[in-house]
Order: C-alpha cells, then sequence, then structure tokens
C-alpha cells in the first residue's frame, strides 16, 4: 500500500496516461509533440536545457534577501529582549542583567568572530545577551534623561541609511588604505575603551563616563561614530562581495551579525554623546 500523500502529489504521483502524446517546447518558439515511449526522465532534461538560468536561489549562494531578511530578524531578537529586560526585570536585578548580558555578549561576540563557520545559535545567544544589556542600559538612560532612547535610535538609523546611501553611490570606496587605517583605529579605540573601563570601575574621574565626559567625552564620542560608519562601510563592501563571489547561503548569518554588531556601537555611542549634551 502506497503512501497517500506521496500518491496525491504531482511529484510522486503515477501519470494518467504514460503513452499519450504531450507537446514541449521546441526551442524555436513552437511546440513539438513527444513520441509514443518517450521515457518521463528525458522531459526533466529538456525542461532543464530550455529553461531559466538557475539563480542564487537555486545554487545555494548567499543573495541580499538573505543578508536582510536574517538582519532584520536579529535586531528583532535584540529588540525584543531589550523589552523584556526593560519591563519585565525587576530594579533590584537590572544591575545584575545589564552586566551579565554585557559580559555573555562581549564572549559570545567573540566566539562568533573567530568562529570560521557561522552558528546561527550563537549569533541568535548574542542577540538576546546583547539585549538584555542594551534594555537595562537604555532604561537607566531614559529616567534620567526622557526621550533620549528614541533620539538615539533616530540617531543610528539616519546613520546607517546615510552610510549605505553613500556607500551605492560610489563616493565612499574600500580601498587597501582605507581598511589600513580603519583597522589602525578600531585597535586604538579598542585600547582607550579597555582603559576607561578600567577607570570608570576603580575611580572616581570623571563620574560616570570616566575619561568621556564633558567636551573630551564629546570628541572622542564623535571620533567613535565615524569609525563605526566607516566600519558599516567595510561591512557593506564585504556583503557586496560575498554575493558577487557566490559565497555560501549560511554566511548571510555572519553578515547579519557585523551589521547588528556595528548598530549596536553606534547605538550606545550616540546613547552617551546625548547623555553629554544634556547632562547638567
Amino acid at each position: 500500500m502506497s503512501n497517500p500523500y506521496l500518491e496525491n502529489s504531482p511529484h510522486f504521483g503515477k501519470s494518467k496516461n504514460r503513452h499519450a502524446p504531450v507537446p514541449y517546447a521546441d526551442g524555436r518558439g513552437g511546440q513539438a509533440t513527444i513520441p509514443q515511449g518517450y521515457e518521463p526522465q528525458f522531459e526533466s532534461v529538456q525542461q532543464s536545457y530550455y529553461g531559466p538560468d538557475a539563480g542564487p536561489q537555486d545554487t545555494g549562494r548567499m543573495t541580499y534577501e538573505d543578508v536582510i531578511v536574517r538582519t532584520a530578524g536579529l535586531l528583532a531578537l535584540v529588540v525584543g529582549s531589550a523589552a523584556a529586560a526593560w519591563f519585565l526585570v525587576p530594579m533590584e536585578m537590572k544591575f545584575v542583567a545589564m552586566w551579565g548580558g554585557l559580559i555573555i555578549g562581549f564572549v559570545l561576540g567573540l566566539v562568533n568572530v573567530f568562529k570560521k563557520e557561522p552558528s546561527p545559535p550563537l549569533i541568535m545567544a548574542y542577540g538576546v545577551a546583547q539585549g538584555f544589556f542594551l534594555g537595562t542600559l537604555s532604561g537607566f538612560f531614559e529616567m534620567m534623561y526622557p526621550d533620549i532612547v528614541v533620539q538615539a535610535v533616530g540617531a543610528t538609523f539616519v546613520t546607517f541609511g546615510v552610510t549605505l546611501a553613500l556607500f551605492r553611490s560610489g563616493k565612499v570606496r574600500v580601498t587597501p588604505k582605507f581598511r589600513k587605517i580603519v583597522m589602525i583605529a578600531l585597535v586604538s579605540y579598542a585600547v582607550f575603551a579597555l582603559i576607561n573601563l578600567g577607570v570608570m570601575i576603580f575611580t572616581d574621574f570623571g563620574g560616570a563616563f570616566g575619561l568621556r565626559s564633558g567636551g573630551w567625552g564629546l570628541a572622542i564620542g564623535a571620533l567613535a561614530v565615524v569609525l563605526a560608519a566607516a566600519v558599516l562601510v567595510m561591512d557593506f563592501d564585504q556583503i557586496t562581495k560575498g554575493v558577487q563571489n557566490g559565497t555560501p547561503r549560511r554566511f548571510a548569518w555572519s553578515a547579519a551579525f557585523g551589521l547588528v554588531l556595528t548598530l549596536i556601537w553606534l547605538y550606545v555611542e550616540f546613547l552617551r554623546i546625548l547623555a553629554i549634551l544634556r547632562g547638567d
């Protein structure tokens, strides 16, 4: 007894009239007739020959749509976990959630950066951890400076849109010199950020922002925003090359991870800049 699903499927069901003449395209704009006794397997060969070329979706290659869908999904995960941390975590646990999300997100970020193959579960776990960090951090800033979160989110996506438009116009290109300068600046910024974190934890210098207070903090913040925008340009360039080179579709997760990582960095920088501007 055969499977009812396969029996009713057009791909597995029996042909109603196996030996009846079947019309098919002759490749010259007309039609011909398949002779009796024509084996069905040859029909698939004929359709492949005269059919449309296989696209990226048919060959398992990464497309821009793959990157957009995964990036949107990862951002939704970040926003969802951020909302949960903001509204559901009790006040006495918010500092734990913030530092826990920061540390776990940092560790998962490093793991994902150095993995040769993308791991969707690890990338999504990173999104959840960062969401908890951002949700609690944003909640604290919002209590001190109402509407600052909306302003920071708006500034982040405006920067993203302007950077993407400049990249697509060809006015900003990634050259070896550009890449070298950005990498040197990134390493320098990372060293400064670690030093500033130590100052914030172990000393009272500069208040809540450490070495990034006042006018000096605004200057560092502006440089960080420019640097993050330059990293976005490099992200766009790598995604473009990946699509052109036929990168396997699974690496769309890597592209989404890179974009979300940079967007989170941009958001935190704008949050800090706005807080300094609105502080007494």
